[in-house]
């Protein structure tokens, strides 16, 4: 097990005890290398990763730590109930758009899914969510959202602090300036929005120049997307899932269970949840409910491609939107 440095060993204790001191109106005003996590940071990069610390120094004082970063993150559109949450995504104009993406590149869409197994549908519907098929890559400077997120924001501290070693990496790894880069408040990137850690792993170069581009090129983003979706165990030419109708006593623990399949279709249907389409009987499922206008619910059982989508976003309102707007493309291309 490699030392830490004393140096680090000292600030991080001092961080311990200052906790968060900066609150929300000095966040903007605030130089994050006077913060004595930042130094640990820029120390562990050094030991760890071989970065210079002089230069990592330099690279954060001219990070801007932001409040309305706080602000974003702290009220998403998954917070919405379904009924609220769909009309964003699933509209006539986003439909349109995506029969126009597809068209336009239908060649990198079969090659996408002959490689990989993905269904065009799907990935031109992540697309379609994430950034507008590509026009909305987002305004924030990564470096700033990663920052703010990692040393501003304890609830998720460790997360974003993993993303910012991540995101620093990836600079180097790239030839990137790491200063340059926008994206989403939360650090997403490109026209797929991938954060650091997805980038490093799952971004693709697809149309073999050398090079893996997610902010201007539509060919590597599609092949990205596909094998994110791959490598989180889609199924080739497996259903999603279906809409169900849910009548048993026992439907508040079986949505309890959670969001990743874990029962047989037959097994629900035998506790009273019943697939309104065909599912396959020994294909495991979660039960899921989405809140309609007047506090109504629709019940669907999601099958393991519904929960790779969800691996993209935890969110259940995220893989079905996803769904539905992939499916209405579909149709309204084949119509």
């Amino acid at each position: 097990m490699q030392k830490q440095p004393l140096r680090s060993t000292i600030l991080l204790a001092a961080s311990l005890l200052a906790g968060n001191a900066v609150f929300a109106g000095e966040l903007d005003k605030e130089i994050p290398t006077q913060r004595p996590e930042v130094q640990v940071f820029i120390d562990e990069m050094t030991s760890k990763h071989g970065f210079d610390g002089d230069e990592l120094s330099t690279l954060f004082e001219q990070v801007r730590m932001k409040q309305k970063i706080i602000d974003a993150i702290t009220r998403p559109a998954e917070g919405k109930p379904w009924h609220e949450y769909r009309p964003i995504f699933v509209t006539k104009t986003r439909i349109s758009e995506g029969v126009k993406f597809w068209n336009e590149n239908e060649a990198d869409l079969k090659r996408a899914e002959q490689a990989y197994g993905i269904p065009p549908e799907i990935i031109v519907a992540i697309i379609g969510v994430e950034t507008r098929y590509g026009r909305h890559k987002g305004s924030w400077r990564v470096m700033d959202s990663l920052s703010t997120l990692a040393f501003a924001y304890p609830k998720r501290a460790k997360f974003f602090r993993s993303e910012l070693e991540q995101y620093l990496l990836l600079a180097r790894e790239e030839s990137l300036d790491p200063l340059t880069i926008k994206g989403s408040y939360a650090g997403a990137m490109g026209k797929a929005q991938f954060i650091s850690s997805s980038y490093r792993h799952y971004a693709v170069d697809f149309d073999g120049d050398g090079k893996r581009d997610l902010w201007n090129n539509t060919t590597d983003a599609i092949g990205s997307v596909a094998n994110y979706l791959k490598r989180h165990k889609w199924q080739p030419g497996k259903p999603v899932g279906s809409y169900a109708m849910a009548s048993s006593e026992r439907i508040a623990p079986l949505l309890e269970a959670g969001i990743k399949p874990h029962t047989t279709v037959k097994e629900f249907r035998q506790q009273g949840v019943t697939a309104l389409t065909p599912l396959p009987p020994e294909a495991s499922a979660a039960l899921i409910a989405f809140e309609k206008k007047g506090g109504q619910f629709d019940y669907w059982l999601g099958l393991n491609n519904f929960y790779t989508i969800t691996r993209y976003n935890h969110s259940p309102l995220y893989a079905m939107a996803v769904y539905q707007l992939g499916q209405a493309i579909s149709a309204e291309r084949d119509g």
